[in-house]
Formats: structure tokens, sequence, C-alpha cells
């Protein structure tokens, strides 16, 4: 059980730009409400650590303002930023349970206690787009600090960043000119394209779902693969002759091909799938950061640069049936669709009005903005953080011992790919059905060493 010790408001400690912050199209096509993660540290904490926290991210926040304002919404229908320097909520709690009683940190209920509730009943103009809690285990050993973050305002780059520079001021030092976050996102603005003109974007229509399970429960895992076991993961996505010319499947794409497999597989032995010809996918989305657009949007571009992509059509018998190679393929051709053309066309391609609609009813109260187009039906969100700093974050007291998600989505099959705290390998991320995620587990090192046909 997690107690509230206290609850701040934090705003810059020096007076900020006031003028509305412009969104992109990015920013507002993906999920509009709170997305969340956990940092978990082995640190005791002292007596000082809340005001230390406290006075830096009231220094951050003057680079970093957008987070401390409060969403609005345009005549037109979209979503800005009233940069009114309102604040950000920093939450001090302690909870009963002890550092070893959450285990490896999975998702659970335990988990999702370390990470601010977030209130959807005020107007949306009121509530807070950043809420971070401190929180100390039992016994005096170990703490977490839980980030929830509205999603249009950055993607997980940002928030890496974010945690990253807020550690460094936490440990006394200066943030690097190129540290500072850009703030002008009127760089993925772009002139509205006639559709005659647009690149294909089959990931933006829908897809057919399967009723909600009215009785099913999906679980969280964590899974640990090392370093030898990606390099064989790879050398069996690699077994079957490449094209000529043709790269080596990368970890990304033997990893995510591994789990896509597996995934099907278990939803096979469960039952579910009984029709090897049903259709399956996996949705992802690419970093565009520093590349495939002229000018590049920067490094430290604060905001959504993703460009969302899919598989292309393909069986769930054939990716059980043919080689890894064959899914990691269809992983590949997803992750080369996303060319800058693509990514002008998807920019220009306009919100739409069912995502207009989709605002203006989260802005009404009407759900939490968290309505997925890959829900259920056989198919697959991946989120990669694999090559992202997140155990950089150190505040003073070491660095993270654990990264993740800090919820277990319901009626949702999501796979997050996170680097490995000892640097060994990766960790991966699994929420499935209760049933299907049993079976997975299984799969996930059983057939790593079954022959690739």
């Amino acid at each position: 059980m997690v107690t509230i010790v206290g609850s701040y408001n934090v705003t810059p400690n020096q007076p900020t730009p006031k003028d509305p912050s412009w969104l992109s199209d990015s920013d507002q096509n993906g999920v509009l409400g709170h997305v969340a993660n956990v940092y978990i540290y082995e640190a005791n904490p002292n007596s000082n650590t809340i005001e230390r926290l406290r006075n830096s991210l009231s220094k951050l926040l003057v680079y970093y303002y957008p987070f401390a304002g409060r969403f609005s919404l345009t005549k037109s229908g979209r979503i800005e930023v009233d940069c009114n320097a309102t604040g950000v909520t920093l939450i001090e709690a302690k909870t009963s349970h002890t550092l070893d009683d959450y285990g490896d940190f999975s998702p659970s209920k335990l988990t999702e206690e370390l990470v601010p509730d977030i209130d959807y009943t005020p107007p949306i103009e009121e509530i807070p787009l950043l809420l971070l809690q401190f929180t100390r285990f039992h016994c005096g050993k170990g703490l977490a600090i839980g980030v929830v973050i509205s999603h249009p305002m950055t993607d997980a780059t940002g928030v890496t960043q974010f945690m990253n520079r807020w550690a460094k001021l936490a440990r006394g030092e200066e943030l690097n000119p190129n540290e500072i976050p850009f703030l002008d996102r009127t760089l993925l603005k772009f002139p509205h394209q006639p559709s005659s003109q647009r690149v294909d974007q089959p990931e933006l229509k829908p897809v057919l779902q399967l009723e909600q399970k009215k009785n099913a429960r999906w679980s969280g895992a964590l899974l640990k693969l090392k370093s030898s076991q990606v390099e064989r993961l790879k050398k069996k996505a690699n077994d079957e002759p490449s094209r000529e010319g043709a790269r080596p499947y990368s970890r990304f794409e033997s990893i995510a091909a591994h789990i896509w497999r597996c995934a099907s597989k278990a939803r096979a032995e469960s039952g579910e799938n009984s029709n090897s010809n049903h259709p399956t996918i996996v949705r992802f989305s690419v970093n565009f950061r520093n590349r495939l657009l002229t000018p590049p949007i920067p490094e430290n571009y604060l905001g959504n640069a993703l460009a969302r992509t899919m598989t292309p059509k393909c069986y769930e018998g054939d990716i059980i049936s043919k080689p890894l190679g064959y899914a990691a393929q269809k992983i590949r051709e997803a992750v080369n669709a996303v060319t800058g053309e693509y990514v002008k066309s998807q920019l220009s391609v306009g919100l739409g009005q069912e995502q207009v609609d989709h605002i203006r009813a989260f802005f009404m109260g009407q759900g939490h903005g968290t309505k997925p187009a890959y829900a259920r039906d056989h198919n697959i969100l991946l989120t990669s953080w694999m090559n992202m700093p997140v155990y950089e974050a150190d505040f003073g007291w070491g660095k993270p011992m654990q990264f993740t998600l800090a919820h277990v989505f319901q009626q949702v099959d999501r796979v997050g790919i996170f680097p490995s705290p000892d640097g060994d390998g990766v960790v991966v991320y699994l929420n499935f059905e209760t049933a299907q995620l049993q079976l997975l587990k299984k799969l996930f090192y059983a057939d790593m060493y079954v022959s690739s046909l």
C-alpha cells in the first residue's frame, strides 16, 4: 500500500514565455492521454532528497516550460499548449512494501502504485501535463521515480532526455547547450497534400477488431534476453540466404520477429487461433530525429518525432511455419517503408474528422484518449526503447536498477524492448491475455533453440 506524504506544485524558477505552443499532427494522432513508466533505484534516500528534486525540477522547467502549461482546444479542434506556467505535480510517497516484494518489477497492481494516478474528472484544461512520484520503499532500502506524461507533449526520446537532464541538475551540474530542448514544433508543419500526391498510409487506416472478451484479463511480464541469446536469434533469423547485397537482420528485427512468432504460437496453442489464415500485423513507430527530413529534426527536438508504420499483410500460419527470417523480413519492410517522403506525407494528411471528433470527445470527458487502432484481433503494438539511455538517470544516488512501463493494459497486446540494466542484452516487456502470456513465456526461451523450420 502506498501512502502520499506530500504533493507539490512545481513551477519554473524564472519567468517563461507565455505564447501558446502549437502541436504537430504527429503529437495529436496517437494516444491523447498520459503514459507512465517507472525508474527503480537501490539507493537509501536522505531527508533532503525531495527538496533537491523540487529545486532541480523547478530549474529544469525554465527550459521545458511547456510541460508546466495546460492543454487548450482551438476553434478548429486542435490541441495546443497554454504556456501559463501553472506547474507540474511532484508527489512524495512511501509504500508498505519492501524492494524485494516487487520481484523483477513486472507490471502489476503493485507497480501501478509507484506512478501518479490520473484523475480525468476535472476539465482537461486543468489537468497537469506532467506528474512525478518519488516513493520510498519500506525498511529504508530503495526508491522509485514514477513518470506520467501526456503523450502529445513528447515521445519516449523526449521523456528520456528530460529525465536525464533532471538527474544532471539534481547532481548539481549544469546543462550543456546541446542538452537544451528544441521547442519549435513548426518544423513539422507541412502544407496539406491532396490525396493523389500522398504516399499510401495503411497504418493510419483502422483495422477490423474482435469483440472484447468480457471476462478475459491481461497481465504483464518482463523477460531477459542476454547478449548471447540476442546473437542466437540474429543467427537464426539470418539462417536462410538473403537477397544479394542485403544486410543481415538487425537485433531489433530479429527480436521483434521472435516475439511475433511466439505470440502467434501461443494463440494457436491456447485455442484462440484455429485459423492459420488469420491476418496478423505488428505496428510500431520510427523515430525520425536527425534523419529522413531535410533539414533534419534536431536530436534535442521536444515533441513526437515519430512516423507510424506496420508490417505488410501476412498470416499467422506463415509466421509460425516459415523460418524466423520470414517474420524478420516483414518487420524490415515496415521499417524501410518509412522514408522522408513517407514522413512528409503522414504529416500532411491532417488530423482527419475522426481524430478531430476524438479530440473533442477527450476534452468533453468522454474517454481518456487511449483509443488504439491496433486493439485485439491478433495485432501487436511494439515499442522499442532498446537504444535509449534510460540508465543514465543518476540523481546522485546511482543509476537505476530497473526501468519499465508501470501499467498492465487491458484488451491490448503490447510489447516493449528495453535496454538491460547490466548492459547485457535487452529486457522484453510483454502485455498479453493472461492464459496466452503463460504459454508465451514458455515459448519465449524454448523456441529460441528450435530449428528455424
